[in-house]
């Protein structure tokens, strides 16, 4: 499975990469607003010889742009073509970012986030793409699949138009993970919603009509086992909202969360047991309640003898990067994409507190995902090319 050593990685311009990911970082591009990258994208992907086109995904929820699929021809076409992904907005604004790197690391100037998730993934596939051709290493097929509108629930990938895509195998580098972990597994998930309903009434007029919906839900969420239900199921509720006036005894509540878990069955049970307690607890006080549940994503479970797991694990110690499997209950666009024929597996690249203005990212797990991705298609090659 192994070439032992990666020529293409060997050329990852460690400078060039940077610069890449400080240019890339400085683009404004939240959810639903990522034309300004997909722009600069236009006018570099030609230059690395890709042909790409746009679908229409984001006239599903109000978006710039849709997502981005784009192919590069192999060296020879018979090798299966190899896809990456990442997404092209961040979670918040990065209008005016100041990058500061100190002792070996990236970080803004504390004003904005960073937008190393997951700029820096698409950063180091444009890097890996320029050290493959420069090196001229032999591949196959090579796909880029860039989605809009991750941040808020995977929604880009979730309306993408799969018929664009021609590869059927890939990786996304999208996770808090020095470079080296592969994440095979990754969770289902589900929202719920709960309207509870009492009776409104006027605290000093009419108090005796009055049944607060807010005791209500606060009986059932007493009732309600969430945090970790076992060591594959989570549960949390996020949201309650309800009211009108401190004078006003409140007759409806809106109560969310969310359920995440490997097993399908231990969701469905946990929404079920969920939704079953707050309607006791309507029941004990007079009041009802109306449940809507809201599939998020399927799970994903790639086996440790699939050829994307072998592949990689050679790749990384073709570059001296310790390679380790796991699992997550973290989502991606790597659910949605393998629940639509697309398997791939998540990667780690080492971005660290995303969504958060203390964001950050080590130099040297910048450049090992621009080493690792160039590996990764060189090994891909390795491994499919025809016998001699």
């Amino acid at each position: 499975m192994s070439t032992q050593t990666s020529i293409a990685a060997s050329k990852i311009n460690e400078e060039r990469l940077l610069n890449s990911f400080l240019e890339l970082a400085k683009i404004n591009g939240p959810s639903t607003k990522e034309r300004l990258v997909a722009d600069y994208l236009e006018n570099l992907l030609p230059e690395l010889g890709f042909t790409f086109e746009f679908d229409d995904a984001n006239k599903n929820f109000n978006g710039e742009v849709g997502n981005l699929i784009a192919w590069k021809d192999g060296t020879d076409a018979s090798i299966p073509p190899l896809f990456f992904s990442t997404h092209m907005d961040t979670v918040l604004p990065t209008e005016g970012l100041q990058p500061v790197i100190k002792d070996g690391v990236i970080y803004s100037d504390g004003t904005t986030i960073l937008g190393a998730d997951d700029r820096a993934a698409l950063a180091a596939y444009l890097e890996a793409i320029r050290a493959i051709i420069e090196s001229g290493a032999p591949h196959g097929p090579i796909e880029l699949i860039l989605t809009v509108n991750e941040q808020p629930g995977l929604v880009g990938a979730t309306y993408m138009d799969y018929t664009k895509a021609k590869s059927k195998t890939g990786y996304i580098f999208d996770s808090s993970g020095d470079v080296g972990q592969i994440i095979l597994k990754g969770p289902y998930s589900s929202r719920i919603w709960m309207e509870v309903k009492g009776n409104a009434a006027h605290i000093a007029l009419n108090a005796e009509e009055g049944n607060s919906a807010f005791l209500i839900a606060a009986e059932g969420l007493l009732n309600m086992k969430l945090g970790t239900i076992d060591e594959e199921t989570l549960a949390n509720i996020g949201i309650m909202e309800g009211g009108e006036l401190t004078s006003i005894i409140p007759g409806s509540i809106t109560v969310a969360g969310e359920v995440r878990s490997f097993s399908k069955e231990k969701l469905d049970q946990q929404l079920q047991h969920m939704q079953e307690t707050m309607q006791k607890a309507a029941e004990n006080n007079g009041g009802s309640v109306q449940v809507r549940i809201e599939k998020k994503y399927s799970g994903f479970d790639i086996p440790k003898d699939h050829i994307l797991t072998k592949t990689v694990e050679a790749a990384a110690r073709n570059i001296q990067v310790q390679p380790y499997l796991t699992e997550t209950l973290g989502g991606a666009d790597t659910n949605v994409l393998n629940e639509n024929g697309l398997t791939c597996l998540t990667l780690g690249l080492g971005f660290q507190n995303i969504h958060s203005f203390r964001e950050c990212i080590s130099i040297e797990n910048l450049i090992n995902t621009g080493r690792l991705t160039a590996g990764l298609i060189e090994q891909w090659y390795e491994n499919h090319k025809p016998a001699k």
